[in-house]
């Protein structure tokens, strides 16, 4: 798999790039948290500005770092460094990078403007909020840890909740609500499918050949 290159036990430079990514993690699921709530639960956008722009800093930073340890890692193993995975690193980071990077456009959508904190559909929401961060607690700790029962059991959902939220964008691509009602809706499902697609492809660094990375990249109907 993916990143049975890790399991060497003797290389702490690629050990750093594991605890790195992460962590990258950990401050998405921050970014993720602190900005959902200026949307549905009332936070000002304004009082947590700085605080999410610092934590997507952190995570580009550390997206930087990720790649000088691999070009580090490459040049002094040289011949011995298994190139395909350590390219198949920075695809995993890419993902964790793009959480943080969705994570923000929702505080984007609030910062327009936009208040749902009362909306008649808060609680179906508020519940949304719940399962994402949830979810990229529990992928930071499965591949923290290198669980690879729980992530199969994670991936095998990983269609149906997709799917969910196509089936929840295209509810509100033909309702007959106003646009300002629809509108964020539709952005912010989107942006729920797009987390959790790149989770997903975190987690098949565990249970994947290298070819299969990125799967969840391509819609079902796309794969091979």
């Amino acid at each position: 798999m993916v990143l049975d290159f890790f399991r060497g036990g003797g290389d702490t430079q690629l050990e750093e790039i594991e605890a790195r990514i992460r962590q990258m993690l950990v401050d998405d699921r921050h970014t993720f948290d602190t900005s959902i709530n200026t949307l549905i639960a009332g936070t000002d956008p304004d009082l947590v500005d700085k605080d999410i722009h610092k934590s997507d800093r952190r995570v580009n930073k550390a997206e930087r770092a990720v790649r000088r340890q691999l070009v580090v890692h490459v040049s002094v193993r040289g011949a011995s460094a298994d190139i395909p995975l350590v390219l198949a690193s920075m695809s995993i980071v890419k993902d964790a990078e793009r959480i943080g990077d969705y994570s923000k456009n929702i505080w984007d959508i609030a910062n327009s403007g936009v208040d749902l904190s009362q909306a008649e559909d808060v609680e179906i929401l508020q519940q949304y909020r719940e399962r994402i961060s949830r979810l990229i607690g529990e992928t930071a700790r499965v591949f923290g840890e290198k669980d690879i029962e729980a992530a199969h059991t994670m991936l095998q959902g990983g269609d149906e909740l997709l799917e969910e939220y196509d089936d929840l964008i295209e509810q509100q691509l033909h309702t007959d609500n106003p646009a300002r009602e629809a509108v964020p809706r539709a952005l912010l499902y989107r942006y729920f499918k797009r987390i959790t697609a790149h989770l997903m492809n975190i987690l098949t660094s565990l249970v994947m050949p290298i070819d299969r990375l990125d799967y969840y990249d391509e819609d079902k109907a796309d794969r091979e």
